[in-house]
């Protein structure tokens, strides 16, 4: 699974480029009987639909060529949403000053999950700024404990 996300990457890449978005995330996923490969596009305003389109119908001649997946599948492209996801360096360095949920393989002061204001990056460590009930608390989380981080949407 990983060689097909890894040459649909390469495949849709410059796709995405010559559209000036960005590649987000690769998903080769398979639910219930049926397999889906999905590729998340952003940019700084957004994604419409257009353009999710014309990236969708570029990568399936791309993958029609290449033909890295031996199954039947579903394409589909689309944004990644507003709690996108937080893989790259890049994405973490954007982040800061923003809402995040983050999921840790460990506990780390008791908790795995933590939804605060990322305060900063650095290459080895987030930190984040939470509320427990009224008062504001502070968490450094090493990189290599993160299992998922994501932006978070705030309603208040």
């Amino acid at each position: 699974m990983s060689k097909v996300i890894e040459i649909v990457e390469q495949l849709a890449k410059p796709i995405a480029e010559e559209l000036h978005l960005e590649l987000v995330d690769v998903e080769y996923v398979k639910e219930g009987k049926n397999w889906f490969l999905r590729v998340y596009v952003d940019k700084e305003t957004g994604v419409d639909i257009e353009e999710c389109g014309i990236v969708s119908e570029r990568l399936s001649e791309k993958l029609d060529e290449a033909d890295p997946i031996p199954y039947n599948y579903f394409l589909e492209v689309s944004s990644p949403g507003a709690e996108r996801p937080l893989k790259k360096t890049a994405d973490y360095e954007r982040a800061v000053g923003k809402r995040v949920n983050v999921k840790t393989y460990e506990p780390i002061a008791g908790e795995k999950v933590f939804e605060g204001t990322l305060l900063s990056f650095e290459e080895s460590e987030l930190t984040i700024e939470y509320m427990v009930k009224t008062s504001k608390k502070q968490v450094q989380i090493p990189m290599e404990k993160v299992a998922k981080a994501r932006l978070a949407v705030s309603f208040s």
